[in-house]
């Protein structure tokens, strides 16, 4: 409601105020000050319009939303309604907040450019969101999601403007916590870059000075494997999942076989920690197929890659079809195979090859933690 103010200006009267029923700041502090009009005796063009007014005003004060409305047409743009919201938010009385400019919230620390976005909006009768740095009565600072706009009445001229709190501390903190691990993730992925190459250029003076160049050649690629794996899912591993599909693509980038394998899979997200068996298990599967299965050389075969999460595990198909004929199983298992299945035992896993004429049928199964 309206009450009168220092100057005749209008004040809106917050119906939440805890103030005694009836009385007005201006009585409390002069007995003999004119008392508190009611809405009825107020002039139409007082009003925001009509009944809305009414109900206008009535839904600002109770809602939990801190809400402010200036008036534009006084000295210094004063705050001439602040609901109950408002003064939990900022610690400030009715009687501290009305006739005084929104700045008086405003610290040391809160930013010169966001409050100029604010004066230009003002200027221009604009609506702004911003996110300023303001500070409580008792001086805490907190993360204030403003949100400033005019509004006007029904012949379209500036009455008041609207300002809307949000305290977003939680999310600014939260938002700087992901920064830090996001740059913490982006410096261990290139810590694991660096490792990778290390151990690679190990692996191939050793198997020059001794003469194993091909199985030299053979273990770096499964370690280049399991690096392509990890290169695109650090930056994902500080919120502990990554998106699996991504994962899958890098790491079967290398065998340049886009218009020969279909990736089926769905957004599924598994932890961080499966990323090592799944980087090699498909590694070993598209290093097959290249020598012997539907990618090998005079072939024209097709890959369907799928991959699905089901409660706490996640299930890859691999399909070839279309590559040379099989007549079974091989007689003697390889070494990748071998590798392959130890690892993939001592991760509870398990993998299903299945030799069908028109190519090979593999399941492998993940178990995890759930997430």
């Amino acid at each position: 409601m309206l009450s009168p103010m220092r100057g005749g200006a209008k004040v809106f009267q917050d119906p939440m105020s805890d103030r005694p029923e009836g009385k007005s700041q201006a009585s409390l502090n002069d007995p003999q000050a004119r008392p508190r009009r009611d809405m009825k005796d107020v002039e139409r063009e007082d009003r925001f319009s009509d009944t809305s007014g009414v109900l206008f005003e009535q839904a600002m004060a109770q809602t939990r939303m801190a809400v402010c409305l200036s008036d534009p047409h006084q000295p210094d743009q004063p705050i001439v309604f602040a609901n109950r919201a408002f003064r939990r938010l900022t610690g400030y009385d009715e009687q501290d907040i009305l006739g005084r400019n929104c700045r008086f919230l405003q610290g040391p620390k809160t930013d010169r450019h966001a409050v100029a976005k604010v004066r230009e909006a003002i200027e221009n009768e604009d609506v702004v969101v911003v996110e300023l740095l303001n500070y409580r009565k008792d001086g805490t600072p907190f993360w204030n999601a403003l949100h400033l706009g005019p509004i006007y009445d029904s012949k379209g001229e500036l009455l008041y403007f609207f300002g809307s709190q949000w305290d977003v501390s939680d999310v600014r903190a939260a938002r700087a916590e992901e920064r830090h691990a996001r740059e913490m993730a982006r410096e261990l992925s290139h810590r694991m870059k660096n490792m990778f190459s290390v151990i690679s250029g190990i692996v191939n003076v050793m198997g020059r000075v001794r003469g194993v160049q091909k199985e030299a050649a053979e273990i770096n690629s499964r370690i280049q494997a399991l690096g392509r794996a990890y290169e695109t899912t650090l930056d994902e591993a500080s919120v502990g999942v990554i998106d699996l599909g991504p994962a899958v693509r890098a790491i079967l980038e290398p065998y340049d076989v886009d218009d020969q394998i279909a990736f089926m899979g769905n957004g599924a997200q598994v932890p961080f920690s499966a990323m090592s068996l799944i980087g090699l298990v498909l590694h070993e599967l598209a290093a097959n197929a290249t020598r012997f299965g539907a990618w090998a050389d005079g072939a024209n075969g097709q890959v369907a890659l799928d991959w699905q999460r089901h409660g706490n595990e996640v299930v890859l198909t691999w399909i070839e079809t279309g590559g040379p004929r099989v007549a079974g199983p091989p007689e003697e298992t390889g070494t990748g195979a071998t590798i392959m299945d130890r690892m993939v035992k001592a991760a509870r896993g398990t993998i299903e090859r299945n030799w069908k004429p028109e190519g090979l049928h593999a399941v492998l199964t993940v178990p995890f933690v759930g997430v």
